[in-house]
Order: C-alpha cells, then structure tokens, then sequence
C-alpha cells in the first residue's frame, strides 16, 4: 500500500460537505498525528458539485464507488436502511473498511453487518451514529474496558431536548416549539423520530450492546414519545425539585426473580433539578454512565450539526489510518484482531441476558390525576397504591379548579410497572375521577 490512505465518501450533504472542509482544513494536523497522506479520492453523489476539487472523481453510482480500487475506506453518510445497507455490504464484500454515521442501519441490522465484516476482516466505525461530536462509543468500548457498566442514561436527541428546554424555559406549549424546531432546521418536516423517541432508541441499542456485551435488539427498546407533555406537568415537576428531560436508560437488572435482565427503555422522566443531566439545555446532547469501579461520568457536546458529525466521523478514520499503517510491514497480520470488536465484546462471548418487557421494569413514577373535590377521595387512591405494594415519595394537592375538579399530584418511589398499571386501571375505576392518570416515570439517577 501507498503512503496514501484514500477515501471515498458516498454523501454530499451536511456531514459529507463538513467531513471534506474538515480533512481540508486539518490537513497537515492529521498527517502529524497518523504519519500518512490522506485524500479524498472518490465522492458518491447525485449531482455534480462545482466546490469540489476536480482531482476527486464524482459519481452517481455508489456501488462503482464503494468498490473501486481507488478506495481504501468508505464513507457512508447516505442515510436510511436501504439502500445504504447494500453500499455497506458491497464495500465489506470487497474488502474495504466502511465508516458511518448511520445509527437506524446498525441498529436495525448491525449483526448483520458486523458479522459480515468479521468474515471479510474489515472493520465498521461507527462514533458518529451516537451523540454526534461526544466520543461516547469510544469511550465505552475503550476507556470503560475494564469497568462493568450498570446502567446508563443519556439526552441522546437535540430536537426533543430543545422542545423540552423551551417548554421549561419559556413556557411555550409543544407544538408551538416544534414548529420553531422545524424552522431552525433542528427537527425534520416528519419530525416522527425524534418527537416520539425512535431516533433515541436507535441511539440506546447501541449503546446498550456495547455497554453490557449483548447482541443488537432494536425491536425490544421501549418507545415512548414527548407529545403529550403538558405544561403543567412541566410545572408542576419544577415545584416538586423535578425536571423533565426525554431520555434513553440502559438498565442492568441482576438477581434471580423474574425481573432479572436489561430494561432498553426511551421516555420522559423526572430527574432531579440538581442533577448534571438536569442542567443539559438546548440542542446538547449527554450520556450519564455508571461504572464499577470508576462510578458516574457524564459525556456532553454537540449532539448534531456539520462540524460535530465530522469531527466523529474523521476520528474513526484516523482509527482505521493507524490499523492500516501498522499493517504495512506485517501483511500476515490481521485488521481485525488489531481493532477493537464492533460491539466491545469479542463476538463468540456475547450474552443472551434477556430484555425485559414493559411491564417488566422497574421506575419512580409521577402520577397526575384529577378528581371531583369529595371527601376520602385522596384516601381512595393512596389506598388502592398500598394495596398495590406501591410506596408514595410525595404528594401535592392543588387548588380546585374548573367544576370543582382538582389536580394530585403524586410521586411514588421504583415499583415494577406491572403492579402500576393494576393500581392505575383501579384509580381510574373510582367515580369520583374525572380523567386518565397521567403517568410520567422518575428517575433519582443514585
């Protein structure tokens, strides 16, 4: 191989424009810290584009690109499950060593793909597929190598945490901020994914493999979207000493009963106003983790944008540059086995620890619910969450307001959800409640 290491990136838009500007402007930085050229040689991408260099070949057909001879690493930065899944495997298929951003592929179909590079002794970067410049996947499978990592809880979606800041903030109601959102360019025309937390979830599969050493399992992360978050509720969770923040949790759950194995979980929560995550405002994106035996850390930065994607995007690159370097004088030597396993865990010694359902998990719960202003109501309801095994943390009770209705509020401490919903469906069953509990989950972070 030549001192050059050549790359072609199949993706001309945000990050594919800031990942060319950034390996122009850092030129000279890159070759001192990887002891090689490197230069884009080939672009993948559907119109001509007069602002690039006319030494870098341009090409609509991807697949010619992602197999030329040309080309040592593939940039993927195409988007969506379809067509960039077959780019990825042509280019793995002929050897080439694959670089994405694209967090809805790998954890639709990562195992797949991972497996498939394994076999072809290739590697798939992925830092920029999760919390964009925060180099969280580095971090977990390398600077956490030695710790067991119990759970994490991360702010893993710009756009649901700017609705959240602003509602807080401003109090400005929902769908007022999603369309600023959609303006600002934060949130999508569909703004789908993010509003109701399927972008997040894919971010938590992820993270929830690479943390924890179990295969990618999408399908079984609960999903739950920030729509019906009131301004009362945001309200009344800031007079309680609570923000709400739309979060992704990975739990480990240990012991012998039934509810042993790992809640994959994306919603709303309570935190507390004093924690670190409560304070991460706007766009940001952060990932609390806690490990044996370093403890809490918490990861912060950009979570989106052109400089931030590039900037992870180019640091798997100069991951990949180093392997391939080393393996100039040694071509006996494998790729793979220089590089960190794809999901942190040596392939063959991934577990089959289960993913515990919905009704399985286990969370603090904040409970809205508004009754007619008749005596014993409130015992009815503390009742039937005794009778439930439910222990309540605090209670706040409002002021009756229109046709004598008033709002409790109640915060409990962690009970499995399964028992929650039996005391929910019975306090709903009271004649003297006028409305569906509203339930949001509460999360100390201890």
């Amino acid at each position: 191989m030549s001192n050059s290491i050549k790359l072609a990136i199949l993706g001309l838009g945000t990050v594919g424009t800031g990942v060319v500007h950034l390996i122009n402007d850092n030129l000279s930085e890159l070759k001192r810290r990887s002891g090689r050229d490197i230069i884009i040689t080939e672009v993948g991408t559907r119109r001509q584009r007069d602002d690039i260099d006319t030494s870098i070949i341009q090409n609509d057909d991807l697949m010619a690109v992602a197999s030329s001879d040309n080309v040592d690493i593939v940039i993927e930065l195409i988007g969506g499950t379809t067509l960039a899944k077959d780019v990825i495997i042509h280019a793995i298929k002929q050897g080439k060593h694959v670089v994405t951003a694209n967090k809805a592929l790998l954890a639709e179909h990562g195992n797949e793909i991972f497996a498939l590079a394994d076999a072809n002794n290739v590697h798939v970067a992925y830092e920029a597929a999760v919390a964009g410049g925060i180099p969280i996947i580095k971090v977990m499978r390398e600077a956490l190598a030695a710790n067991r990592i119990d759970w994490l809880a991360g702010i893993i979606n710009g756009t649901g945490n700017f609705i959240m800041t602003e509602m807080r903030d401003k109090g400005r109601p929902f769908d007022d901020v999603l369309v600023e959102a959609q303006e600002l360019g934060y949130a999508e025309a569909d703004p789908t994914f993010d509003v109701e937390g399927i972008d997040a979830a894919h971010k938590l599969a992820l993270l929830a493999s690479i943390a924890f050493g179990v295969p990618l399992q999408f399908d079984k992360v609960y999903c739950e979207g920030i729509t019906g978050i009131t301004l009362q509720d945001v309200n009344y969770a800031e007079e309680l000493g609570y923000r709400i923040k739309h979060l992704g949790f990975a739990v480990r759950r240990d012991g012998d009963d039934n509810n042993a194995g790992i809640e994959l979980r994306v919603h709303p929560t309570l935190i507390p106003q004093d924690a670190l995550l409560a304070n991460v405002n706007g766009v940001k994106n952060a990932v609390l983790v806690n490990s044996h035996p370093l403890g809490q850390t918490l990861y912060c930065g950009d979570g989106a944008g052109a400089g931030a994607t590039a900037s992870a995007v180019m640091a798997d690159v100069m991951d990949l540059v180093r392997v391939l370097g080393s393996n100039d004088s040694s071509d006996n030597v494998s790729t793979s086995s220089q590089y960190v396993p794809h999901l942190a865990f040596i392939p063959e010694q991934l577990s089959d620890t289960p993913i515990l359902r919905a009704e399985q998990m286990t969370t603090g719960y904040y409970l809205r619910v508004h009754a007619f202003d008749h005596p014993g109501v409130l015992a009815d309801i503390t009742r039937i969450l005794s009778d439930a095994g439910i222990n309540i943390d605090a209670i706040l009770q409002k002021p009756a307001h229109k046709l004598g209705q008033v709002p409790v509020i109640i915060l409990t401490l962690p009970v499995v959800e399964s028992q929650m919903n039996v005391a929910i469906q019975k306090i709903e069953k009271l004649e003297s409640i006028t409305d569906k509990v509203v339930r949001i989950r509460l999360d100390e972070l201890a």
